[in-house]
């Protein structure tokens, strides 16, 4: 072979490389639009496992278009999710959620969703304190819930409920899994009698309270140190679930006319939230970034595509209180899987 053949396969390899790299930067499959596709997401409208406060079918909400929306990527598509090829890959392993009801959504979606795939399968569902756990057995793979709405730790001691921002002695439990995916920030605006502390403590020193983006920022911080100290990256995959949003101002998403979600059948169009993106993912972005060296932590960037889903929520569909936060399942949170199975299969 000449060397100037030889030069230009050279540069036809390096050419071909660099488009496939650039291909892949292009293809995130967090950026893109909700379409009107008739299917939708998953159907597992008759899964016994989904809570009252988010089976909106069964509360009785007849609108049902809000099921028919698959979202799209803008330059690749998503793969449909397999159900028994995900238990298959992961038999033998244990994949935990830690967070609030927001990951418990995102919990019994994925349950039903596999669920759904193998509904001849034999299964234990248990719940011990604030840990609950499905186990698929004939698969031995272990679906967990650890409910920890802060990550840091709430401790009661003579002076009351203290927040502390520097602590996470619950991170016991999260040792050993084989994939985790964390959540907070639902709970940080907490105020009156759902508040669940007295007094935050950061630093050695007590406050009666603080910015709680700060105090967020600050518990985010000692988490991304908790990882880096106790995750070994080769036996554990970490993702964090982006912030996900509530609809409670029609202003935000243009309709200054609606006070809250209720009535909402469409998503807003396009793939841009009028109302921009809450000061949170910024603080979370930041932490992912700057703070955490050893382990990968792949950010589940739900929270753009979230935010165009004013018509997701439970409304008065829930447990009787208007709720605009928590989502309606089947619905939203099938696709924060359907991406999570896209990154682990995939």
């Amino acid at each position: 072979m000449s060397s100037s053949v030889l030069i230009r396969l050279v540069i036809i390899v390096i050419s071909i490389n660099i488009l496939l790299t650039n291909a892949e930067k292009r293809c995130d499959l967090f950026q893109g639009r909700w379409v009107l596709s008739g299917g939708g997401g998953s159907d597992y409208s008759s899964c016994p496992f989904i809570q009252k406060e988010f089976n909106c079918i069964n509360n009785g909400r007849s609108d049902h278009l809000y099921l028919k929306y698959s979202w799209q990527p803008h330059s690749c598509n998503l793969s449909r999710f397999d159900g028994v090829e995900l238990l298959r890959k992961y038999k033998g392993k244990s994949i935990m959620f830690v967070g609030d009801s927001l990951s418990r959504n995102q919990w019994l979606s994925l349950i039903c969703m596999l669920y759904t795939a193998v509904p001849e399968t034999k299964y234990t569902a248990t719940t011990s304190a604030d840990l609950s756990t499905f186990t698929f057995t004939e698969f031995g793979v272990k679906v967990m819930l650890d409910h920890s709405v802060y990550l840091v730790d709430v401790v009661r001691e003579a002076k009351g409920r203290i927040l502390k921002l520097d602590s996470i002695q619950g991170g016991k439990r999260w040792l050993g899994m084989d994939m985790l995916i964390f959540n907070t920030w639902h709970w940080w605006n907490r105020r009156g009698p759902t508040q669940p502390w007295d007094y935050i403590e950061v630093g050695g020193e007590l406050y009666k309270d603080m910015d709680r983006v700060v105090a967020f920022e600050k518990a985010l911080n000692t988490w991304a140190n908790w990882v880096d100290t106790n995750i070994d990256p080769t036996i554990t995959k970490v993702f964090f679930q982006g912030i996900s949003p509530s609809h409670y101002n029609g202003s935000a998403w243009n309709e200054p006319g609606a006070k809250s979600c209720v009535g909402q059948k469409e998503p807003v169009v396009g793939s841009t939230y009028p109302g921009g993106l809450p000061a949170a993912l910024t603080v979370l972005k930041k932490v992912l970034t700057s703070k955490i060296k050893k382990v990968r932590v792949e950010l589940l960037d739900v929270t753009n595509l979230s935010l165009l889903r004013k018509d997701g929520h439970p409304s008065i569909y829930g447990l009787g209180a208007m709720d605009c936060s928590h989502w309606c399942l089947p619905g939203v949170p099938d696709t924060w899987n359907l991406i999570l199975y896209n990154l682990i299969i995939l």
